[in-house]
């Protein structure tokens, strides 16, 4: 009875490390898979959708916007990293290349236009004249449409950025990942 118990666990090691085994084996595959996946070079579709939507319903209400900023090449996000450390200007991000949204197409930034061409950073103005931030007002709506907002976040205010991730996080769009991995 002994060696029944002890030859029936070995065959059912055996079988959990065989599962096991081309479990690991498919993993590996699927992540050799995803690590030669190239980066985006645009803004994703819906991201790109949503954007111009936000444009459309910001001018509904009266206010002019500008997406200043959507999908970043990792020279760009160097570019602005170094900004404020080894290069002149103030710093303006913390993220390097890869470490950013904007790196895989799911980020943009706005600014307010004014009637004379001029963009302004200006978080308190008010060019509708409803009592309310227009600044605050185009960050509802982008959340309305399923952005995250800079604003919000609790360690490094960033209010002219809004972002889609998916669910997915920086380390999982480093790996290779991207949005219609998660979709399906």
């Amino acid at each position: 009875m002994k060696h029944t118990k002890t030859a029936f666990s070995i065959l059912f090691l055996l079988i959990l490390g065989g599962f096991l085994f081309i479990w690991l084996e498919n993993e590996l595959a699927f992540r050799e898979e995803l690590d030669g996946r190239p980066l985006p070079s645009g803004l994703h579709p819906i991201v790109e959708e949503k954007s111009d939507l936000l444009v459309a319903q910001a001018a509904e209400i009266g206010i002019d916007i500008l997406i200043t900023d959507g999908y970043r090449s990792p020279e760009e996000q160097d570019r602005l990293h170094n900004q404020g450390r080894s290069a002149p200007g103030t710093v303006v991000t913390y993220a390097e290349a890869g470490e950013s949204y904007h790196n895989y197409g799911l980020a943009i930034d706005y600014a307010l236009r004014l009637d004379d061409g001029s963009v302004v950073w200006d978080i308190t103005r008010d060019d509708n004249d409803n009592g309310e931030s227009d600044w605050f007002e185009v960050a509802a709506i982008g959340k309305k449409l399923g952005f995250d907002w800079g604003g919000d976040w609790q360690r490094f205010k960033d209010y002219p950025h809004l972002e889609m991730t998916f669910g997915l996080s920086i380390r999982e769009l480093q790996q290779g990942w991207r949005p219609e991995d998660k979709m399906k």
